[in-house]
């Protein structure tokens, strides 16, 4: 394992990252008139978990970073339940793959919160 220079070295970022792809890649398949429904709600908690996380590191401040990376748990969250609703309406279908992912991304993020916390 590397040293970690930036949030970019994180291993919770890059498959944040991942993430924003395979979301961007699975609204495109959702109706035309949930442009401005479920298909923008699902990119922007997308990328606002990867946000948090890179605004949570540039802080420099840990009580503050921990609080961008629960941020990012809540729009994790979010999207799982915006894909759960998606799914329930027929636009996909069920994929263990992605919601797999949201799980690993969340134990993560969890880990990396109980981390800072021992750090204060």
């Amino acid at each position: 394992m590397g040293e970690i220079k930036s949030h970019k070295d994180l291993e919770v970022y890059k498959q944040s990252l991942d993430l924003v792809e395979e979301v961007y890649k699975l609204t495109k398949r959702l109706p035309g008139e949930e442009k401005f429904g479920l298909i923008s709600q699902m990119r922007r908690a997308a990328v606002s978990i990867i946000s948090n996380i890179a605004e949570g590191a540039a802080r420099k401040n840990t009580k503050e970073y921990i609080q961008f990376l629960y941020m990012s748990l809540g729009s994790l969250s979010e999207l799982e339940t915006q894909i759960e609703v998606s799914i329930r309406l027929k636009f996909i279908e069920s994929n263990t793959e992605l919601i797999n992912k949201l799980h690993h991304i969340n134990s993560m993020l969890t880990g990396l919160i109980a981390s800072l916390k021992r750090k204060l």
